[in-house]
């Protein structure tokens, strides 16, 4: 079983450094590349004024998240949903920049980039010179954009998990696994296979002489070459 997070973020500001702080998680599960529907998602009191360019864009505010836990009182949760399994992030330094900001605070480990997949490099990489932005990337693919007016972390989140299945095949991959198991399993298939007994529906004396009466109306019939 291969269990991977989509994982974004959303902030006060570009840089922990500069004194901003992590607004909101949103973490998809995916199993095989599949979404389970397992999820986590909180808004999170950032203990400092939200500037008026990051409501522009997460629709957040200052008063809005004020009742929120802050980041100590979810992060036992939040590592908890995360496992040990793989993290799939679109520019994955960003948020990787401000979750291990907030972690160093607290005195806990911080992620680490090896067990990241960047969805950002792979689409360069994949369009090189072409935009690469999640918006982008969802135009090109052709994945509904109506929903997101603001930008939020578990909308996008969900967005990014389709982006993702397109960038390592699409729906094309998903049909070779199945094809695939579906060799590799051939006797386990044909084994679970109902057979049911073989039917014969012998015609009754008037039914062979109602049919050789209509042959007699039809010219060069198969049937009469046939001796039926």
């Amino acid at each position: 079983m291969l269990r991977e997070i989509i994982l974004d973020t959303e902030t006060t500001g570009l840089s922990p450094q500069a004194g901003h702080r992590v607004i909101e998680i949103g973490c998809l599960e995916l199993v095989n590349h599949l979404p389970t529907g397992n999820s986590f998602q909180c808004y999170i009191n950032p203990e400092r004024d939200v500037p008026p360019q990051s409501t522009v864009i997460t629709g957040l505010t200052t008063e809005f998240l004020k009742p929120y836990p802050i980041f100590a009182e979810i992060v036992d949760d939040f590592l908890e949903f995360l496992g040990e399994d793989r993290l799939v992030i679109h520019n994955a330094s960003f948020d990787l920049s401000f979750l291990n900001f907030e972690l160093s605070r607290l005195n806990r480990p911080p992620l680490v980039w090896d067990r990241v997949t960047d969805t950002l490099a792979i689409a360069r990489q994949k369009f090189p010179g072409s935009p690469a932005s999640l918006d982008a990337l969802c135009k090109r693919f052709q994945i509904d954009l109506s929903k997101r007016e603001k930008h939020g972390a578990l909308l996008d989140s969900q967005l990014l998990a389709d982006v993702y299945l397109e960038l390592i095949g699409g729906r094309q991959r998903t049909l070779s696994l199945q094809k695939k198991y579906s060799i590799e399993n051939k006797e386990i298939i044909e084994r679970n296979v109902i057979s049911f007994p073989k039917r014969s529906f012998p015609l009754t004396p008037q039914e062979r002489q109602d049919h050789q009466e209509f042959l007699k109306n039809v010219k060069e019939n198969l049937w009469s070459r046939l001796g039926s």
